[in-house]
């Protein structure tokens, strides 16, 4: 009985991987369907049109203290602790730090890997060890991280007035 019934499944899972019409069905079908995205706001109620891709920012401050410019990119992380700030990938393995203006909102604790639409300023600045250690803390890392941090970090900082979470 038990070898029918292996049997049994073992043709019904070869016949269901060389069905290819109902792949191709559900991707049409996926194409002419609509896709409903919730959308989250925090701070200031903002819109995503005219954002900028976030691997574009560094060229754009070149030359400049700062830059009022609203950026779309990918949520690396955000702070575990409270969601007072977020992690956004800017390409080339490098990431910008987010803070809320007057820490008056904060985002989910749990982002990571979500497109992220934020409105604000982007400036260059220089991180300290204390800060970076701080937020390494908030960010959940290990001790051993947060000990092996010894360098201040000079890097794209972003105080966000609105952000929008897809």
């Amino acid at each position: 009985m038990k070898k029918i019934t292996f049997f049994l499944v073992s043709l019904a899972m070869l016949s269901a991987c060389n069905n290819t019409t109902n792949q191709e069905e559900e991707k049409i079908e996926t194409e002419n369907t609509e896709i409903t995205v919730d959308y989250q706001y925090y701070g200031d109620t903002i819109s995503a049109e005219n954002a900028i891709e976030a691997s574009k920012l560094y060229a754009m401050l070149e030359g400049q203290d700062s830059l009022v410019v609203k950026v779309k990119g990918v949520v690396n992380q955000s702070c575990v602790k409270k969601g007072c700030w977020m992690k956004m990938d800017i390409g080339d393995g490098k990431e910008m730090r987010v803070s809320f203006k007057d820490y008056g909102f904060f985002v989910p604790t749990n982002l990571g890997g979500e497109t992220a639409t934020i409105e604000g300023i982007a400036k260059i600045t220089t991180t300290s060890v204390e800060d970076l250690k701080h937020y390494a803390e908030d960010g959940g890392q290990s001790e051993e991280e947060i000990a092996a941090i010894t360098e201040p970090e000079v890097a794209i900082s972003y105080v966000a007035t609105g952000v929008i979470i897809e």
